[in-house]
């Protein structure tokens, strides 16, 4: 008797999640992540040179999108998309039109966990968002939604439905995500640490959001993740996820929205050169003791009750308080509200229509 064909079990999101790829090379990378990644759609978003061709493994599914093409359907908006600097990778929000998001570096590899068992880094992202957050009151367990775990003694019952997950936050193994002047110190040091762990950063806490393993619900908090404006031409560079990551915490922390952080893990294979990294982080580093007690102490009105109105008056804020640390934040301020009106004419409300010019070459 023939045996029965096994059955292969649906991708958790298949038709609701994109994966975003920043990239200046050939994406060789993708053949180790082949198992996770074939089922879902990819948006690339090439940065640098437009005319060179970059190769993608046969059998997946893309948009690559190069400069050419982010000038052609932002026209003069284009100006808010970083140009040699991953923070263009935000330019796949823009155009997705998918209820999630997943993003990753092209030097992140599959990592193991203690069992030697391949990390399926978005699975576990995915069980990140689809379950609640608690970010009122911090659970000594951890992630109380995960299997094994629960509310401890004491946690407020009120409180247990939670809040709605807008961010997964993964972490990496090997190479750690260090700064210049850390990891002029540390050359040698790698993350050996797996620690099987998910957590909820509490209101009002901030963190440095780290792009190269992340994830979220982009119709929860798509607006707010406005990777700035980094590389060339500009006075600051390696800021761009955190910058995204500051300004989303200060409007989940208000919009009543969850951040989680902790698995899984991806494999960091490629450390950066700390030299070319110290000149692009030279200035962020003196200007971020201004900027964290900015965002510690920001206040969003009631009447900010869209991701949008919380970004543009972010924007206002940003404006009036941290131009006067460098002129860059005024030009930084004006990109925040292109950025949101390019992402309002690429996503309308439904019912009306989009005034892109075309689609992306495949």
């Amino acid at each position: 008797m023939a045996a029965s064909p096994a059955v292969v079990p649906t991708p958790l999101l298949k038709d609701e999640l994109d994966i975003v790829i920043p990239t200046i090379r050939n994406l060789d990378f993708l053949e180790m992540w082949r198992p996770f990644f074939q089922p879902y759609h990819l948006i690339i978003v090439q940065d640098g040179d437009p005319k060179k061709t970059i190769k993608v493994p046969e059998g997946f599914d893309y948009e690559l999108y190069n400069r050419d093409d982010i000038n052609r359907i932002l026209g003069p908006k284009a100006s808010c998309i970083s140009f040699k600097d991953s923070a263009c990778r935000c330019f796949g929000y823009m155009v997705s039109k998918k209820k999630y998001i997943y993003t990753i570096d092209d030097d992140c590899f599959v990592a193991k966990d203690p069992s030697g068992k391949n990390i399926n880094a978005l699975e576990q992202h995915i069980k990140n968002l689809l379950s609640p957050s608690t970010p009122f009151f911090f659970n000594t367990l951890y992630d109380p939604y995960r299997d094994g775990a629960d509310f401890v003694r004491g946690y407020p019952f009120s409180l247990r439905e939670g809040a709605p997950t807008a961010v997964s936050h993964g972490l990496w193994l090997n190479i750690p995500d260090y700064d210049a002047p850390t990891q002029l110190v540390k050359p040698l040091e790698r993350n050996g640490r797996y620690v099987d762990a998910v957590m909820t950063i509490p209101k009002g806490t901030l963190f440095p959001m780290c792009g190269m393993n992340l994830a979220f619900d982009r119709e929860l908090i798509g607006p707010a993740m406005y990777f700035g404006l980094m590389g060339d031409g500009q006075p600051i560079g390696r800021y761009d996820d955190m910058w995204a990551g500051w300004c989303t915490k200060v409007i989940t922390d208000h919009l009543g929205l969850g951040v989680k952080t902790g698995l899984p893990y991806i494999w960091h294979s490629k450390a950066s050169n700390p030299f070319v990294n110290l000149k692009k982080e030279y200035n962020g580093i003196f200007w971020q003791e201004e900027l964290i007690p900015f965002f510690q102490s920001a206040a969003l009105p009631k009447e900010a009750n869209t991701v949008q109105k919380c970004y543009l008056e972010l924007a206002k804020q940003v404006r009036a308080k941290l131009g006067k640390v460098d002129g860059y934040f005024n030009k930084l301020a004006d990109a925040m509200v292109t950025w949101i009106e390019a992402w309002d004419e690429l996503n309308p409300p439904k019912g009306a229509v989009a005034t892109t010019n075309g689609t992306a070459k495949k």
